[in-house]
């Protein structure tokens, strides 16, 4: 069985991910040692900071291997970054890259913001924007890579996911994490935590992301033979 490691500490999108793409894998996970590294997130993009995450966790797993012989360079282990976001049209793209920390923005303090900051201080700044006007987007990047041997040609492979949808005028449901009681998806009429896990994880962008990142991993086992 393969080993994936999710280069995260936040444990919903590692449950999300598990979800998403079952049993097939051995899921390792940052909180799983505690001597892995807090990852730097100083991109503008999410395939920057995707792309950042899964290189930071890549020279790290090379320096536990010196120093521990984990991982064994002779069994490959796979790294999966992930980094999204929610992107409002009317706020010119905002939050973004700074979704986690929206509300910390505003003070300064590091780190992430509660989720409930971040979706207070997301309806202050459409106080008075009309509902036609509420249009946004979740996007996710994945960053793929595979230690010890760099991938043919690309060293990260990036994989995109987007779902279209619009901010409600106030929070609604119990499920899911971050802007998810402020969220209804595209052909919906409830919010992504009103929804539950179950339709989140078929339709949401990370969703998708996975799906192709699935379908490469098809492909690539067909055309280069490898083991993935």
């Amino acid at each position: 069985m393969e080993t994936l490691v999710l280069a995260t500490r936040n444990r919903h999108k590692v449950e999300e991910i598990r979800a998403i793409l079952g049993d097939r894998l051995r899921y390792r996970v940052l909180t799983d040692w505690p001597d892995a590294p807090e990852l730097l997130e100083t991109g503008r993009t999410f395939a920057e900071n995707a792309t950042l995450k899964a290189t930071q966790v890549l020279a790290w797993l090379a320096r536990r291997a010196v120093n521990s012989g984990e991982p064994d360079p002779g069994t490959p282990w796979w790294v999966l970054a992930d980094d999204s976001g929610l992107e409002v049209d009317a706020l010119g793209g905002a939050p973004g890259v700074d979704s986690a920390r929206f509300a910390a923005l505003d003070t300064g303090a590091p780190g992430n913001s509660p989720d409930a900051e971040n979706n207070a201080k997301l309806l202050r700044l459409l106080a008075g924007v009309p509902a036609e006007r509420r249009t946004a987007r979740f996007r996710c990047v994945l960053a793929l890579a595979r230690w010890p041997d760099p991938l043919p040609v690309e060293p990260v492979r990036l994989f995109e996911g987007v779902c279209e949808g619009r901010i409600r005028q106030t929070p609604s449901g119990t499920h899911g994490f971050g802007y998810d009681p402020l969220f209804v998806p595209e052909g919906y009429d409830r919010t992504f935590a009103e929804l539950g896990s179950d339709i989140k994880n078929r339709i949401s962008h990370r969703a998708r992301a996975l799906d192709a990142l699935a379908r490469w991993w098809t492909q690539h086992r067909h055309t280069a033979g490898a083991t993935v």
